[in-house]
């Protein structure tokens, strides 16, 4: 069944008391909302929202209807019930059939549960989302702001949606935090809890460190003291910019006991800045790290600095996403691991460039703060697509979703030392009673099919193979229309692959398949495999996630069988397949 959301629910007719020549459009406000109909092919138009004759924010960018009606977009006009609203648009006709069908209604009603929406992955309610920001736990709640724009479900208007979570799975959405303003677009950053009022805003203040994007990208600040319900921007802002710089972006703070002060890591260009700070208002300039290391096939985005523990030693791993450039195209976030002292990132010899994920589809990731000591971990999350097709998905209400939460660990994987990424144990509450399938063998071929008996494409598949000394296998999620998505373990050339080219919709875009998705596989006897499948997605962590590979999907209909493969024999020792509830 499908389920209908409601948001202040109930609806009216518009009611225009005047419409002028041109495309300007006045009316009384009755209602709680203006609904315009949005063509996701139709040119922006720029859209100022006025009361009383005065400009209220900045202006919208909104693909106002030419031809036909996709999808609707709300603006929230409830507080100015018994007030003259008037919008004006540029580049719309009053031909176009959208201008003649706005309209108010006091309720903005969809189908929340459209085809292509996952079940148990996080998901904005409507609109486009991109970079997880400002993560942050606080009060008991993990706080996932996200890169947003609420009027319409390609990017622009760039906001900080926000949504909290007790357990990491099962999310609440709120208000925007954050929306643009004079110094431009709200981009990427980060958030931290002041606990001892370094700012000066008050004690445990939430502080957003953002990116300003508007003629020039500069760093801003905004903070709370209502545990992120209400920001304040700081009217200093910004607080940090370099003209030398046009890509200067994505700050991601945290607090450095040894040298007693907040550490910035900056995305500049091809590099990666770092400035120390006594107060979060003024900002030093550290050192520079990335010049001749790592991959460099696109712009570097998206950092994040801390540290990880591994046989008692710390060291610091620093993320850096980069677009294009990906091991398998478009967009996706290598990782260098060293030693920090405060000023400056010293990375190991290592075989860089390294890749946390080497799907498609887990970018612009970065963990949380202020986890507490007695939790310890360092939790993660990552924005599934790729921004090689990210705009032309086929959700229609809404497009983006998150990776599952993921704790990272570093671990060896027989050749060097890499950051795992498995699922956090929060994850595990999401299944439902298993399905145990008895230990098999497979000669040239094994199916299983009816995986789950709901079939609602979602579900865990948990499995122990006994590669041995098989050169290669296969396994195969598949449907009964036969899209089918193809894992391959070759140990011996060292290679894991995702073959995602029948996996069903797929012809949306020219570059959604660009041939087999390979990661570098270490040759083992045995693999523990988790596979993930949320309508839309496949996420596969090999090894308590040593290796993984996270992949968007689009199916006709559900897949609910899994086939093996090989020419030689292999050992399924264990598989329980989960039923996964959606969140």
């Amino acid at each position: 069944m499908k389920k209908i959301l409601h948001l202040l629910l109930g609806c009216s007719a518009f009611l225009l008391y005047a419409c002028s020549a041109g495309n300007t459009i006045n009316f009384d406000v009755t209602e709680n909302y203006i609904l315009i109909p949005v063509e996701d092919n139709a040119p922006e138009s720029v859209v100022q929202f006025s009361v009383d004759g005065e400009k209220i924010g900045e202006p919208m960018y909104i693909r106002v209807s030419q031809t036909k009606t996709g999808y609707w977009v709300p603006i929230d006009v409830s507080k100015y019930k018994g007030r003259k609203v008037k919008l004006t648009f540029e580049h719309v006709n009053k031909t176009d059939i959208g201008f003649s069908r706005i309209k108010q209604s006091d309720s903005f009603e969809f189908d929340y549960n459209e085809t292509y929406r996952p079940l148990y992955h996080f998901t904005p309610k409507y609109g486009w989302m991109n970079d997880p920001n400002g993560m942050v736990y606080h009060n008991g709640e993990y706080h996932l702001f996200y890169q947003y724009n609420p009027y319409g479900s390609r990017w622009a208007n760039m906001h900080w949606g926000h949504a909290v979570s007790k357990d990491l799975v099962s999310w609440e959405h709120l208000p925007f935090a954050l929306a643009p303003d004079s110094l431009g677009s709200i981009f990427s950053g980060s958030a931290v809890i002041d606990k001892d009022n370094t700012a000066g805003f008050g004690n445990d203040a939430m502080i957003a460190i953002y990116t300003s994007a508007g003629k020039i990208q500069t760093q801003s600040i905004a903070y709370s003291l209502d545990n992120g319900r209400t920001f304040t921007t700081y009217e200093g802002n910004p607080v940090l910019s370099d003209l030398s710089y046009p890509d200067f972006r994505d700050p991601k703070v945290f607090w450095h006991n040894a040298t007693n002060q907040w550490i910035m890591a900056l995305a500049t260009g091809q590099t990666i800045s770092f400035y120390g700070s006594d107060n979060l208002r003024e900002w030093d300039k550290l050192s520079e790290f990335g010049e001749g290391i790592g991959a460099h096939g696109g712009v570097w985005e998206c950092p994040d600095l801390f540290p990880l523990t591994y046989n008692g030693q710390t060291k610091w791993v620093l993320f850096v996403s980069i677009n294009p450039g990906g091991p398998n195209g478009g967009s996706a976030t290598q990782y260098f691991i060293g030693d920090f002292d405060g000023k400056t990132f010293k990375p190991d010899p290592l075989p860089y460039p390294l890749w946390l994920d080497y799907g498609r589809d887990n970018y612009a990731g970065v963990t949380w703060s202020n986890i507490p000591d007695s939790d310890g971990r360092k939790l993660f999350i990552g924005w599934m697509n790729n921004w090689d097709y990210a705009n032309h998905i086929p959700p229609v209400h809404f497009k983006g979703a998150s990776t599952l939460p993921r704790e990272l660990k570093l671990a060896h994987n027989g050749g060097h030392l890499v950051v795992a990424n498995p699922p956090t144990e929060e994850v595990n509450a999401l299944r439902g009673n298993t399905k145990k399938i008895d230990a098999f063998t497979v000669n040239k071929s094994h199916t299983i099919d009816n995986l789950t008996e709901e079939n609602t494409g979602a579900f865990e598949i948990e499995m122990d193979i006994e590669a041995g000394s098989t050169s290669a296998f296969n396994f195969i999620l598949a449907n009964e229309k036969g899209e089918r998505t193809v894992f391959s373990f070759d140990p011996e050339k060292g290679v894991f692959g995702v073959d995602r080219s029948k996996s069903g919709i797929v012809d949306f875009t020219d570059n959604f398949t660009t041939g087999t998705i390979e990661a570098p596989l270490v040759k083992k006897e045995n693999y523990h495999i988790r596979l993930f499948v949320d309508r839309t997605s496949v996420e596969c962590f090999v090894n308590d996630g040593e290796l993984v590979q996270t992949n968007s999907i689009f199916p006709t209909e559900p897949y609910n069988s899994l086939s093996f493969e090989s020419d030689e024999e292999v050992t399924i020792s264990s598989i329980n397949v989960y039923p996964i509830r959606s969140k």
